[in-house]
C-alpha cells in the first residue's frame, strides 16, 4: 500500500516543488514527510496537508478513521532507504543494527558512502575505524545534529557564571520537525 500512495503522492507534491521523502502507513495513520530546498515552513505544510488529505479522501487507503501526519523530517533525520543514505554520505549517523549482526549494535560515526545494498560508517566510535553494513542488517538509524565543537571545560576549581547545579547541557538538538496532523471523521 505504502508504494501505490508513493506513486501517487509524488507528482501531486511535485508538482508544487516538494519531494516526499518518507511515507509511512500503520494502523489509524499515514505520516507524510516532504522536504524542498531551503526547507520547508508551517504555511507550506498547512497546503500540502490540504493537498494530501484530498488526494487520500479519493483513494481511502485505510477504512475508517485515521489520522494523517504531514512533517518536514527535521535536523535529525530517520534513514530508511538506499535513497536516504546517499543523501547523508558525510553526515554523522546514528545506527542501532539488528541483534547479532554485529558485534556492537549501537555506533555511532560519518556516513562515509552508500550505494544500493549498504554503506560504511567511520569513526573513532566504530569498530576497527571503519564498517560496511548491510541495510538488511539496520534496524534503525537517523542523521546526527551536531551543534559545533564543544566548548572548553571550565579550568579546576573554578566555576563558570550560570553552570551552578547544572549537568553538561548536552550537545544533540531536539527533533524540529514541523508536524501539522488532521483526523479523519
Amino acid at each position: 500500500m505504502s508504494e501505490a500512495l508513493y506513486g501517487v503522492l509524488s507528482p501531486i507534491l511535485a508538482a508544487s516543488g516538494l519531494e516526499l521523502i518518507d511515507l509511512e502507513v500503520r494502523s489509524g495513520l499515514v505520516r507524510v514527510t516532504v522536504d524542498r530546498e531551503g526547507g520547508i515552513d508551517l504555511d507550506a505544510l498547512a497546503v500540502t496537508n490540504r493537498a494530501v488529505s484530498a488526494a487520500l479522501d479519493d483513494l481511502d487507503p485505510i477504512p475508517g478513521r485515521y489520522t494523517l501526519e504531514v512533517s518536514s523530517p527535521g535536523v535529525e533525520r530517520r534513514l530508511r532507504t538506499p535513497a536516504h543514505f546517499a543523501r547523508a554520505v558525510g553526515e554523522t549517523v546514528s545506527v542501532r543494527t539488528l541483534p547479532d549482526t554485529t558485534e556492537v549494535r549501537r555506533l555511532e560515526g560519518r556516513l562515509a558512502e552508500s550505494d544500493d545494498t549498504g554503506f560504511v560508517l567511520e569513526g573513532p566510535d566504530v569498530p576497527d575505524g571503519s564498517l560496511r553494513l548491510g541495510f538488511e542488517e539496520v534496524e534503525r538509524a537517523r542523521t546526527v545534529f551536531e551543534w559545533g565543537p564543544p566548548a572548553a571545560p571550565p579550568k579546576p576549581g573554578r566555576q563558570t557564571r550560570g553552570t551552578k547545579g547544572r549537568s553538561g547541557g548536552g550537545s544533540r538538538a531536539k527533533k524540529n520537525a514541523r508536524t501539522e496532523r488532521v483526523t479523519t471523521p
